[in-house]
């Protein structure tokens, strides 16, 4: 059996990306022109990259898992194009080029980021609507959409937003400060995982080690992100550094400073990799890419 790297996964990914997306009538064209520009301006994929990886080393099949992990990058990057808009951060960079609402405007640009978000669940829907007849199946592809729905609504990723926006140059506790962190960026990575190990089949130990290594990655790359407004460069980035700042945002370097925010990110990796530790290097790639991360905040 292959044994794949992150760039196996990643690779996929760029290779399915906009398979399956849903035709779109010529008479709507720009829609789809503007949702593709977003979806091929490259970016890490870690999201879908974790969830075929999860799903791989819990014993299930990667291609059986793609649909899904197409689906959550669709919904990442409606988030983002969505982000991005004057009314939200008013960034005019994402991954190095410019940002969906200045090639197409800003009507154009939240439809894409509508027109994203409704594809991931239709084609999630698409694919359970091929198991009718196959309960165990159904059952798993029915888990894993769920665990995607949740990190990325009001429970998760949108909570999150609406609270980071609320915090915009106020007062920020420390608890307010994580939960924002943990909804906004972690509940999607959680979700990735989540949905890859049932995607995989996991049993309720391994599903629960999954768990804490995914919630303290979701933490992690947050902080991380938060770290490198402050010291990236916009070409590592792809995006203006600084911008945290410029939008009075709660951040951990804001609240913690930066040397104390580093040495959270070390904790959290250390305890994301100690979850896994007992399954040795049938978990490398997900321990390799938590360490990765870290160094890229150090």
């Amino acid at each position: 059996m292959k044994e794949y790297s992150f760039d196996d996964y990643k690779n996929i990914i760029e290779e399915h990306i906009m398979d399956f997306i849903p035709d779109v009538d010529h008479k709507s064209i720009t829609l789809y022109e503007s949702m593709k520009y977003s979806l091929s301006s490259g970016g890490k994929r870690i999201r879908p990259v974790l969830l075929l990886a999860t799903c791989d080393f819990c014993g299930g099949k990667i291609e059986e898992a793609l649909p899904y992990a197409c689906a959550i990058e669709y919904i990442h990057t409606y988030s983002l194009i969505h982000d991005d808009l004057p009314c939200m951060d008013n960034d005019d960079l994402r991954r190095g080029q410019p940002t969906n609402h200045k090639v197409y405007g800003d009507a154009m640009a939240t439809l894409a980021g509508d027109g994203l978000q409704s594809a991931a669940f239709e084609v999630m829907n698409r694919d359970m609507l091929l198991y009718f007849d196959e309960e165990n199946a159904l059952k798993r592809r029915i888990r894993a959409a769920y665990e995607i729905s949740k990190g990325a609504g009001c429970r998760g990723m949108v909570a999150g937003q609406v609270a980071d926006m609320e915090a915009e140059d106020k007062s920020c506790s420390k608890e307010m400060l994580d939960y924002i962190h943990i909804t906004k960026s972690g509940a999607l990575i959680i979700a990735a995982v989540k949905a890859g190990a049932q995607l995989g089949s996991a049993g309720d130990e391994l599903l629960s080690d999954l768990t804490v290594y995914a919630e303290n990655l979701g933490l992690a790359f947050q902080i991380c992100d938060d770290i490198l407004d402050v010291e990236g460069q916009e070409e590592e980035m792809g995006k203006k550094a600084g911008m945290d700042t410029v939008n009075k945002k709660a951040t951990y370097p804001a609240l913690y400073g930066l040397e104390e925010s580093k040495k959270r990110l070390n904790q959290l990796t250390d305890t994301a990799i100690g979850a896994l530790e007992q399954y040795y290097d049938n978990a490398e790639v997900l321990t390799k890419l938590a360490k990765d991360l870290a160094v890229r905040g150090k």
